[in-house]
């Protein structure tokens, strides 16, 4: 008899990813696929969703030609969100899509934001997140005001896993989870938000829970015939990939962005932190930033290196006064800050300040900024956790895990997939094949994990000096980057 078996696909910033596993969790295989960013502009961040689905239908094919798929019950998907791209009635993309970094739609951000009151939002998701330029309405404000032509064609406005549901299945879908800042906590669209944009709520899609199956793969396609269902933005699916799923877990998925988060289901109203609608008596506070992986990759492009080469260069640094400050904000910050304007820096240069000392400096930066989005989340979930599970691409490097670990005075226990996003959505797709008893019970089951980095004590006093001096650098050049 066929081996049971389940695809989790993760349609991410940098690569499509997938896995296959079977009903115990074991790692089959694994693939991946780059796609490319393009920045025609300053501020501007696009990708072509031809080449999402290039990764989706690679994943399917690659599978089905080297594995006996007979016994596959269902796909599982999820994706980068506060993506959005703009189809018309066939679902052919308008646009290239307008992926989270891009900061093109700020103004149009700044305007509606100026129209809801931190009263309103609290009333709304439990909390006062802002309208930035990364949110839905901005980008249909923006598209709307800058090409009305296009706007007027629009049928629907997808995140990218929505996007390649449509494309495989023909059913438009989404999920209240990946709907960030329009869904309230009953997890429907708040009609009051949505009309301040006009057509808002008709290129929304409908919304189904996780588990849901959308449809079939249609005729012609690899794996034709299979169940594929809804799934989760990548915060959620990486959640679940790195095995948090109850009341006090916490994470921290190191990807293009880091995405810390605590799972409670207290609520105490924090400027900063997004807060989901609960899912299945899971309640979900976030506060992912702008840059992660993508600040260690411009570093290494810059030094001629690999991302793994500049890492293993920063560990080789000795921490002390020659490792400048660096601020991660190549292009802006999300939480807590929520400033499109901030930008990078070094800051206190010195003649020993070489390539060692600034590539230390990046993974010290982002390590920072973590740290200060999880002081907002210990606010906003009453909780301070024992641990913090880790996954993704950038939780690969022992050094980062290490200095990461250091800085949040937390061990970090780190996943043995690094694919976590597409292990949480073989995981769901599981869910909606009546594999693995409850979620929570799949995910205890099928989560695994290699080792705990515990922080060196030692190095207390080093990182709460500095992340003090990281936290000042910002607000004394807030002013000059908001004037440039």
């Amino acid at each position: 008899m066929a081996k049971i078996t389940l695809i989790g696909l993760d349609v991410g910033t940098t690569a499509t990813k997938a896995v296959l596993i079977d009903e115990a969790g074991e790692r089959l295989a694994a693939f991946a696929h780059p796609h490319a960013t393009t920045r025609p502009q300053e501020g501007h961040a696009e990708q072509d969703p031809r080449d999402w689905m290039a990764g989706v239908l690679g994943a399917l094919d690659t599978f089905a030609q080297e594995y006996d798929l007979s016994g596959l019950k269902a796909i599982g998907i999820c994706s980068q969100v506060n993506s959005h791209v703009f189809v018309d009635e066939a679902g052919t993309p308008l646009l290239p899509a307008i992926i989270w970094q891009d900061g093109r739609s700020a103004p149009d951000a700044a305007a509606l934001d100026a129209q809801v009151s931190a009263e309103q939002k609290i009333g709304w998701f439990g909390t006062p997140m802002p309208i930035d330029a990364s949110h839905a309405l901005s980008r249909m404000a923006h598209v709307r005001r800058v090409h009305p032509e296009i706007y007027e064609r629009t049928r629907h406005v997808l995140a990218p896993k929505d996007f390649c549901i449509l494309q495989l299945t023909g059913v438009v879908v989404s999920d209240p989870i990946a709907a960030v800042g329009l869904v309230d906590a009953g997890g429907d669209y708040v009609a009051d938000l949505l009309a301040l944009v006009p057509r808002a709520a008709e290129l929304l899609p409908p919304l189904a829970s996780f588990t849901t199956v959308a449809g079939v793969v249609r005729a012609g396609l690899p794996c034709a015939g299979m169940p594929v269902v809804v799934g989760a933005m990548d915060a959620w699916g990486g959640m679940f990939g790195v095995g948090v799923v109850a009341d006090g877990d916490a994470m921290y998925q190191s990807g293009t962005s880091d995405g810390p988060g605590i799972v409670s289901s207290t609520i105490v109203p924090t400027p900063g932190v997004i807060l989901f609608p609960p899912y299945e008596g899971v309640v979900m506070h976030a506060a992912p930033t702008q840059s992660g992986g993508a600040a260690l990759g411009w570093i290494a492009g810059v030094l001629g290196r690999s991302p793994a080469e500049a890492a293993a260069l920063g560990a080789s640094a000795v921490p002390g006064r020659s490792v400048p400050l660096f601020l991660p904000h190549l292009q802006g910050e999300r939480a807590p800050l929520w400033d499109s304007a901030s930008r990078g820096v070094f800051a206190r240069l010195d003649p020993g300040s070489g390539a060692a000392e600034m590539a230390r400096a990046v993974m010290e930066g982002v390590a920072y900024a973590g740290r200060w989005a999880f002081e907002a989340l210990y606010r906003s979930a009453a909780v301070d956790p024992g641990v913090i599970n880790i996954g993704g691409g950038g939780s690969q490097s022992d050094a980062w895990c290490q200095v990461r670990a250091d800085v949040l005075g937390k061990p970090l226990r780190r996943c043995v997939a690094p694919e976590s996003a597409a292990l949480g959505a073989a995981i769901l797709a599981g869910q909606a094949s009546g594999i693995g008893g409850t979620l929570a019970e799949a995910v205890r089951q099928l989560v695994q994990y290699d080792r705990v980095f515990e922080p060196d004590g030692a190095t207390a006093g080093y990182h709460a000096d500095r992340f003090g001096h990281f936290q000042a650098l910002y607000a004394d050049l807030r002013g000059f980057n908001a004037r440039f």
